[in-house]
């Protein structure tokens, strides 16, 4: 465990109209969301692993239970199936639909891309349509060569003879140690037993996101339910993150799940912008994983208007609360980060609202500005204006630092450089002690 919990980092990075106009950000900032727990049951998941908060953007959404099974036609379950060094949680997830489903997914931009990144990319290359995703935590499978690649096929044609369904519409996430191939027997061995598990419930869902957990110290999930052309539509997801997490993705897997109907090309333009909004804007070691992966599917079972073109207001109602979702899940991976963000993890971590490593941070972040142009707030603490450090109470500021420390909260930091439209987002954490623990045990 963490001897000092990481706090949310929000870093705001942003270009002015004006010198009073802040027009964007490149973080989220705490006003901007509602806290909610993840979980709204005790269940056995919550034995293993306590449950993440949520902070969703505000909308005409509403939170509700149930992660990966709240929209109709899906299933999940998760169980220990002998792939983790040490049986202490659940190693196996899957996640299925009742009917075909359109399926998008996003990608780890890493060259040395893990087995079942290369096999699901060859999938959604060739088809439209999936209805199931096995995850394995403990081998990630990657730098495993041919041999990692035809445990892939493997797996995945075992599951869809026991599901009956094409080898082709079964996805694979793997996510553990790099460089060791999957267990496979223990895998195989444990599919009937996992079939037999999936659930439509809660139990189903919270049990899938413990499954996939690696160096998480919580799991994380949700759900929202609001009206998309007048009809119910339900979104819903579950993540794992907490170290190796940087642009672009991250050490990090993720599924979601949707009613909705939409048409392939337009949901899977859907999910790349809303990974771009939250997975890709997160970081906390600078490291990006061989393994990221997140997975869309789209039943079309809420009965509502099929979504045909990203220009309709349909389509931009979903894209909002599909948004919702990944950002509450990526907002909830920085949570539970075991690290930090690489702009500022010493003056986080250390309490010292130093300027310096952040003027630094913006001068190498690859976006051209007149140092003249430079803005840097802490929270409300102006630190730096036209290029020139300011006079503050840097006692005032290290307690706002302090606060956030002890109350696993939020730390705000703006960035301007300049005066034209363009703004951004990114989440991080401070870099503790246990960081270093933690992955200097990862293997054992």
């Amino acid at each position: 465990m963490y001897s000092c919990a990481p706090h949310f980092v929000s870093l705001k990075f942003s270009e002015m109209s004006s010198s009073n106009k802040i027009i964007g950000s490149i973080c989220w900032s705490k006003a901007d969301f509602k806290v909610f727990a993840v979980s709204s049951n005790v269940n056995e998941a919550s034995n293993y692993l306590p449950a993440a908060p949520i902070l969703l953007p505000d909308g005409v959404w509403k939170q509700i239970p149930g992660g990966v099974t709240a929209a109709k036609g899906f299933k999940a379950a998760g169980l220990y199936g002998g792939l983790r060094a040490k049986a202490e949680k659940p190693d196996l997830a899957l996640v299925t639909c009742d009917v075909d489903a359109t399926v998008a997914g996003a990608f780890t931009t890493n060259v040395v891309a893990a087995a079942p990144v290369v096999y699901c990319k060859n999938v959604l290359n060739s088809t439209k349509t999936a209805r199931a995703v096995l995850i394995n935590a403990g081998q990630a499978n990657a730098a495993t060569g041919d041999a990692g690649f035809q445990d892939v096929i493997e797996c995945a044609n075992a599951l869809a003879t026991i599901l009956q369904i094409r080898p082709e519409e079964v996805l694979i996430e793997s996510t553990g140690v790099i460089g060791q191939r999957i267990k496979k027997e223990a895998l195989l061995s444990s599919l009937p037993k996992l079939v037999n598990s999936l659930s439509p419930s809660i139990q189903g869902a919270d049990s899938a996101a413990v499954a996939i957990t690696t160096t998480d110290l919580f799991s994380k999930s949700v759900a929202i339910e609001y009206e998309v052309g007048g009809t119910s539509v339900r979104i819903g997801g579950m993540a794992k993150g907490s170290g190796m997490i940087h642009p672009n993705l991250a050490t990090m897997l993720g599924v979601i799940t949707t009613d909705a109907l939409v048409e392939s090309d337009v949901w899977r333009k859907m999910v790349q912008v809303a990974v771009s909004r939250s997975f890709n804007q997160i970081t906390v070691d600078g490291d990006t994983s061989t393994n990221d992966t997140v997975i869309a599917f789209a039943s079309g079972l809420s009965g509502s208007n099929r979504i045909t073109s990203m220009n309709s207001y349909d389509a931009a109602l979903l894209q909002a609360g599909l948004g919702a979702v990944t950002q509450g899940l990526a907002k909830s991976i920085a949570w539970d980060g075991e690290g930090a963000t690489c702009l500022i993890e010493a003056a986080v971590y250390g309490r010292d609202p130093n300027l310096g490593p952040i003027a630094a941070a913006a001068g190498y972040a690859g976006i051209p500005f007149h140092p003249n142009n430079l803005q840097i707030l802490l929270g409300d603490f102006m630190l730096m204006d036209g290029g020139q450090p300011l006079d503050f109470d840097r006692v005032a500021a290290s307690n706002y630092l302090i606060k956030a420390g002890e109350t696993h909260g939020t730390v705000e930091i703006k960035i301007v450089v300049g005066d034209g439209p363009g703004y951004g987002k990114a989440l991080g954490c401070d870099l503790s002690y246990d960081y270093v623990k933690i992955n200097a045990e990862y293997t054992m």
